[in-house]
C-alpha cells in the first residue's frame, strides 16, 4: 500500500446515517472554505465558535475570517485548554454564553479545537435549546482521526472519564491538516495511537503501512492525508453499522478499558495524555491477549515494538510520577461504559486486525495480569 499524491482537492469521506449523514473534508488549508461550505448547509444561520486559549491564539481569527466572508454572524466561547474544562462547571458556562449569544434552534456551534472542546461543546450543542447543530473542526490528530466523527460528546464524572454526555452528530466535519503544523510533537504522537488503532482493530495491512510510513505522517508528506483519510473511513464505516454503540461500535475502545483507567488514575493531567494511554492500553490489551493465549506473544510484541518507535509509552513504569496499584485501576475498570451487570468487557485480539469484544472477563484474572505489568522495569 502506498499513499497517493497530494493533490489541491480535499479527500471527502461520508458518514452515512441517513437524516443524519454528513461529510468529512480533509485537506490542508480547508478552514478558509468554514464560513462557504456551513452557509451551503445552513443558509442564514449564526454561529458560536467554541474554543480554548491554546487553539484560539493559533486559528480563531482565521475560522471567523472564513465566517465573515461568508457573510456569517459569530460569537465565540473560549474556554481554558486541558481535559479540566470537560466538566460540570464549564459545561454550565459555555451553555450559558449560547444562550446569552441568542444562539437560537436555527443556529449552530463551531467547535475550533482538540478532542476536549468537541466533546465539550457537542454536549452543549446537544442540550440548549433541546438540540443545536454544530460542526468540528478538530485542530489535533486525535481529533481529526477519532473524536471528531461518530457524534460522542460527553464530560468527565468525578468517578471516570466520559462518564456523562449524549450521542449528537455534527453536520460537518472539516479536518484542515495544515492545523497540524502548530501541534507540539507530544500531542502529535499522543493522536497518532488513535490511528495505529484502526490498523490493529481490523486492518492489518494498514497497520504494516503505518511500520514503514509513519516518519512521513508525522513530517507532514502525503502519507498524512492518507493516514486520517483511511483512519476516518474505517470509523465511518463502523459508526453507520451501529451508531449507538450496542455492538460493533465498542470495537474503537481497543485499549480504553485499560486507558481510560490509567488516565483517570493520573488525574486527566499532563501526566499521561489520552492517546499515551490509550497507547499503553493497547499494549495491555494485546499482551493480555497472549496471556489468554488468544495471540502469540510476537503479535503483542510488534505492537509495543511501533508504538515505542514513534516515541509513545508502552510500559506503565514510564507513566509521569509513578503508575497506580492494580486494586486503584480495578476500581476505575469497574467504572468503564462498556461494563454490563458488573461483569467486565474487554476489547481484545486474536491478532492484529483481529480485535473482537470479550464479554463477562474475570476480574482476578484483569487484577493478577495488572500486578505482572506493575512489577515490570
Amino acid at each position: 500500500m502506498t499513499a497517493p499524491l497530494r493533490t489541491s482537492d480535499p479527500i471527502v469521506v461520508d458518514v452515512a446515517l441517513g437524516e443524519r449523514s454528513y461529510q468529512i473534508a480533509i485537506g490542508r488549508g480547508l478552514i478558509a472554505s468554514l464560513g462557504q461550505r456551513i452557509t451551503a448547509l445552513r443558509p442564514g444561520a449564526k454561529a458560536a465558535v467554541v474554543s480554548d486559549q491554546t487553539v484560539a491564539k493559533l486559528h480563531l481569527q482565521a475560522a471567523l475570517a472564513a465566517l465573515e466572508r461568508a457573510g456569517l454572524k459569530a460569537s465565540t466561547v473560549v474556554v481554558a485548554p486541558g481535559e479540566s474544562s470537560k466538566s460540570f462547571s464549564v459545561l454550565e458556562e459555555v451553555c450559558e454564553a449560547l444562550i446569552a449569544a441568542r444562539i437560537e434552534r436555527a443556529d449552530l456551534v463551531v467547535a475550533l479545537g482538540g478532542g476536549v472542546i468537541g466533546d465539550l461543546a457537542g454536549l452543549a450543542a446537544a442540550v440548549v435549546r433541546r438540540g443545536l447543530d454544530y460542526v468540528q473542526v478538530p485542530t489535533t490528530l486525535l481529533a481529526q482521526v477519532d473524536s471528531s466523527v461518530g457524534g460522542k460528546t460527553a464530560i468527565d464524572s468525578r468517578q471516570g472519564k466520559n462518564l456523562v454526555g449524549a450521542f449528537h452528530q455534527p453536520i460537518l466535519v472539516i479536518a484542515d491538516t495544515a492545523l497540524l503544523d502548530t501541534l507540539p510533537a507530544r500531542q502529535f504522537r499522543a493522536g497518532y495511537a488513535e490511528v495505529a488503532k484502526y490498523g490493529l482493530i481490523a486492518d492489518a495491512a494498514f497497520f504494516a503501512w503505518l511500520e514503514a510510513n509513519w516518519q512521513e505522517i508525522f513530517s507532514g508528506g502525503p502519507a498524512r492525508e492518507h493516514a486520517i483519510a483511511v483512519s476516518c473511513r474505517s470509523k465511518a464505516a463502523t459508526v453507520a453499522r451501529d451508531e449507538r454503540e450496542t455492538g460493533e461500535r465498542a470495537l474503537l475502545n481497543l485499549g480504553h478499558t485499560f486507558g481510560h483507567a490509567l488516565e483517570a488514575a493520573a488525574g486527566f493531567s499532563d501526566r499521561l495524555l489520552h492517546g499515551e494511554a490509550i497507547a499503553l492500553g493497547m499494549v495491555l490489551a494485546f499482551e493480555f491477549s497472549a496471556r489468554r493465549g488468544l495471540v502469540p506473544m510476537a503479535d503483542a510484541d510488534r505492537v509495543r515494538r511501533h508504538l515505542a518507535a514513534v516515541g509513545l509509552p508502552t510500559r506503565l513504569a514510564e507513566i509521569a510520577g509513578g503508575a497506580p496499584g492494580a486494586d486503584r485501576l480495578m476500581e476505575l475498570i469497574a467504572q468503564d461504559k462498556k461494563v454490563k451487570r458488573g461483569a467486565l468487557t474487554f476489547i481484545l485480539a486474536r491478532g492484529i486486525g483481529g480485535a473482537f469484544i470479550a464479554p463477562d472477563v474475570d476480574a482476578a484474572e484483569v487484577h493478577a495480569f495488572l500486578v505482572e505489568k506493575l512489577a515490570e522495569r
